[in-house]
């Protein structure tokens, strides 16, 4: 099966690499020069664990190849990806589909034969439907239909979703494009994957209801950190208790600064506004959004605090700036308003990411000194802040933190280490929703 993916950002390309790893031949076609040459050179743009050799293998075998020509990429399509990007739209909350459809008139005007044209981007309500009317305008006598079929991709473990998925959710109209789908995915039936297949707009609001529920869960595990922390409670005991209750579940109850990324900031936004155009308002949607941006913008306050009550002149070391460990994803992350407050506040900043500091650069203060490596960072520090769990952190010991830092602040945004042995070794430690008394 011919497969085209319009768009080669992160879920364009790691879909393609993996449907052409399931033996489909697959185009992908990127309009970014810079982009495209890297990739056509075997450079991979993102950082995605395991992506670089999944891409080297299948453009070795011939199975995916990498184009800017759009007639080229469309011979012998039978199912058309559209893979770009739909960013929330400045000041309503809306995504912006003006990439969506400027690929889908393309489409429409150079495909030469049957195909299904599918939307993978996160795309609202009624979209699917926008898409035949263009396909139709443009071409009243093109054979075609129109399918939905929404992506759940993790960054750092993006691969091992498209390969070992929960559910495959498939949005037509005709059994024809169901047929056609359910051949693309014929690999998953092997290890039992369900296969959810429903209306277009059903499968394009599955998508936007996942990600806001999970939002939801980061939210509330985030309050009741808080309260925690007025209480005398630990929320890793708290998180614990409720997530071996099998209707609630142990995945997204880690607390910490709040939400980023790609995915459920611009897709908790356009879920509120669905829901408000639609005059059925998500208040717990609009909530968690409200709720999440205040989290963020506080966090800073956490680390003045800890500094007793002014961080002008301190070194602070940075430990992580990606809104995830595994990804070099900037969007959206905590670290800006975090690292950006404190150098407003006067601080020093000294930081390190594994793979996100090159990313980072745009989105943070020139002042910002980008260190080697975690321990150079860390070195003459008055403060170390974690935001980002990164594990190369996870293995430094207090001792090592207490021989080459100068003060004795931690401020772990990310719950990495042990309130108890850090304490013992003299460190003044705050975490998220975990009130150890202090004893140092």
């Amino acid at each position: 099966m011919r497969v085209t993916m319009i768009g080669g950002g992160y879920v364009g390309l790691v879909s393609g690499a993996c449907f052409a790893q399931f033996g489909m031949e697959v185009a992908v076609v990127e309009v970014d020069e810079r982009k495209l040459s890297a990739l056509q050179q075997g450079k991979i743009p993102i950082f995605e664990p395991g992506l670089d050799t999944l891409v080297a293998e299948n453009v070795a075998a011939g199975r995916l190849s990498f184009t800017g020509n759009m007639d080229e990429a469309l011979v012998g399509a039978e199912v058309v990806f559209i893979a770009v990007g739909t960013p929330t739209r400045r000041g309503d909350g809306h995504a912006d589909l003006t990439y969506v459809y400027q690929a889908v008139e393309q489409v429409a005007r150079k495909l030469t034969g049957y195909a299904v044209i599918v939307t993978k981007s996160t795309v609202p309500v009624g979209t699917g439907r926008k898409v035949a009317e263009i396909m139709r305008a443009a071409r009243p006598d093109l054979d075609f239909d129109v399918a939905s079929n929404p992506e759940f991709l993790r960054e750092g473990s993006a691969i091992g979703d498209f390969m070992r998925p929960d559910r495959v959710v498939i949005g037509v109209e005709s059994e024809r494009a169901e047929a056609v789908l359910r051949t693309l995915y014929r690999p998953l039936f092997l290890i039992e994957t369900p296969i959810v297949v429903t209306a277009i707009e059903t499968a394009e609001l599955i998508k936007y209801a996942a990600n806001s529920f999970l939002a939801m869960k980061v939210t509330f595990i985030n309050e009741v950190a808080d309260l925690c922390e007025r209480v005398g409670a630990d929320v890793h005991d708290v998180a614990r208790g409720m997530g071996l209750d099998g209707r609630i579940g142990r995945k997204f109850l880690h607390a910490g600064p709040g939400f980023g990324g790609s995915c459920f900031p611009k897709d908790t936004l356009a879920m509120a506004r669905i829901g408000q155009d639609a005059g059925a308002p998500q208040r717990l949607v609009e909530t968690v959004v409200q709720v999440n941006d205040a989290r963020k913008s506080t966090m800073a306050k956490r680390v003045t605090t800890a500094c007793g009550g002014s961080v002008r002149g301190k070194k602070i070391a940075v430990w992580g700036l990606t809104f995830k460990p595994e990804t070099d994803d900037m969007r959206d992350a905590p670290s800006i308003p975090v690292v950006s407050r404190l150098v407003e506040e006067g601080a020093d900043i000294h930081a390190f990411d594994p793979e996100g500091m090159e990313a980072a650069k745009p989105h943070l203060p020139g002042a910002v000194v980008y260190e080697t490596d975690a321990i150079a960072a860390v070195t003459g520090a008055d403060v170390l802040v974690v935001l980002t769990e990164w594990n190369v952190f996870r293995a430094v010991s207090p001792a090592r933190l207490k021989a080459v830092m100068k003060g004795r602040v931690i401020v772990d945004l990310r719950n990495i280490f042990d309130p108890t042995a850090m304490r013992a070794d003299g460190f003044k430690y705050s975490s998220i929703g975990r009130a150890v008394p202090d004893r140092a």
